[in-house]
């Protein structure tokens, strides 16, 4: 005990934690993770937990898979690092960007790699600044992503990822960044509105906002499938339908950001696939090495490549890259996790059990914290209400999420709680039926045992 001791504290004394509030964290402490197995963690006590978001989204193949330690394994006593500056490749990478294009779910040329997200949306944005310089059109600058929205967190990505906590005092988003509404129906449909009627009205709204800004003025509208880090939020029927047929009538690119959806998280390829959504440009990560090892990478369609084709003849180079892009070890990897994918069938995986998971999902509506329930293939989310009738939330400074994430933790599940008093639910894809039923089982735990701290 000793050493779990001094590990702790050495973290609280050394380590600056990410989305942790760091005056809280120097009282209790970290939750050291210790080891992995399946779709379980142990933590420095020996206390187990089902990790009930895939670590970050991304654990899909769960923490102890040795294909993939072989796979890494193997490509480190071949060729530890190269890189992709200046004409040079290896096998993997170039393997690996010609499958991305493969399984593609809209006509994409091109691959660029990155190690993260982050980067992948930070390049996006680059790209499409660079595209339309090249076409002449250097007033077609403006991104608009949608609130609750989560693009990472580089000062540019982060200007997309349209939640307070991410921007507030980091002086985002910057100039060029715009939000438009939230495609939640249950938090933000009006009174005696239809869901069409309430997607009717959101699609009208960010097409005066294009309208009020100038469409010559703005170059893409950005977007994850299912938005997951702001509450697991559900687009409703026909909004991706309506909102592509406002871009094409602007000429403003789609940019769709699998980073979370991306490798059978909906129970397809693709979210886009889920929800028949036509990008021009892709981004990606998390899942596709299944969280061994980062890696991101960003598809871009045959029109905008061939302009960065002119942009570089006229500059000399595309000039931008990533010492780490296309890491051959991560490729490696990533390359073998799309090889498990489609080996073990794991979409026809994610779709059986999903009915298990969506079912013991949505009965958690009835349960007096949970105002919805919603989901799609296994990523589900709960929005907490203090008043199920009126949907009202619980005060900030009550941290109704935290705490019954807190309970779940305390009956051996991790989940965590996301902004606008919601709960991510995102298990790693090998999870079984059984294993879906004690993960339900121990987080209705958590609700009851959170709603009496919350009401006792």
């Amino acid at each position: 005990m000793k050493h779990a001791h001094d590990i702790a504290a050495t973290d609280i004394a050394y380590n600056v934690h990410p989305y942790t509030n760091l005056s809280l964290h120097e009282q209790q402490g970290p939750l050291v993770i210790d080891r992995g197995e399946g779709i379980y963690v142990w933590d420095d006590q020996g206390n187990k937990y089902i990790e009930g978001l895939a670590g970050l989204w991304c654990a899909s193949l769960g923490f102890s898979e040795p294909r993939l330690v072989a796979a890494a394994t193997k490509q480190f006593e071949r060729l530890p690092f190269s890189h992709s500056f200046a004409h040079r490749t290896n096998e993997v990478t170039t393997r690996l960007a010609a499958k991305l294009i493969d399984i593609a779910p809209a006509p994409m040329a091109k691959t660029y790699f990155v190690n993260s997200g982050s980067e992948a949306i930070d390049t996006a944005i680059k790209i499409i600044w660079y595209y339309n310089n090249g076409m002449g059109r250097p007033e077609k600058k403006k991104l608009i992503s949608r609130k609750r929205g989560y693009h990472g967190v580089t000062v540019a990505g982060g200007s997309l990822t349209a939640i307070p906590l991410m921007q507030n005092d980091f002086d985002l988003p910057l100039d060029r960044m715009m939000s438009t509404d939230t495609p939640s129906f249950y938090r933000c449909g009006n009174p005696g509105e239809s869901e069409d009627q309430f997607t009717d009205r959101i699609v009208h709204n960010l097409e005066q906002l294009i309208l009020n800004e100038g469409p010559e003025t703005v170059a893409a509208f950005v977007a994850e499938p299912v938005m997951g880090a702001g509450g697991v939020v559900l687009p409703p029927a026909n909004y991706f339908a309506k909102v592509q047929a406002v871009l094409q009538k602007y000429d403003i690119l789609l940019l769709a950001d699998e980073v979370i959806c991306g490798f059978c998280r909906t129970g397809n390829w693709w979210g886009c696939q889920t929800y028949d959504i036509k990008p021009d440009i892709i981004t990606c990560a998390k899942q596709l090495s299944a969280a061994f090892l980062p890696i991101g990478a960003v598809m871009i369609s045959a029109p905008i490549y061939q302009t960065l084709v002119e942009q570089s003849k006229k500059h000399g180079a595309f000039g931008t890259g990533n010492t780490y892009g296309g890491h051959p070890v991560a490729c490696a990897v990533a390359l073998e996790t799309l090889a498990i994918y489609e080996e073990r069938n794991i979409i026809e995986h994610v779709r059986d059990v999903s009915t298990t998971f969506l079912k013991r999902l949505m009965q958690l509506s009835d349960h007096p914290l949970v105002g919805e329930a919603r989901g799609v293939g296994l990523i589900g989310g709960l929005e907490i209400v203090a008043d199920k009738e009126t949907k009202a939330s619980f005060d900030p400074a009550t941290k109704a999420a935290f705490k019954v994430t807190q309970r779940a933790q305390a009956n051996g599940l991790l989940v965590r709680p996301l902004p606008s008093d919601s709960i991510g639910i995102c298990p790693p894809l090998i999870i079984s039926h059984d294993q879906i039923n004690d993960l339900f089982d121990r987080l209705h735990t958590g609700l009851d045992e959170g709603l009496r701290e919350l009401t006792g």
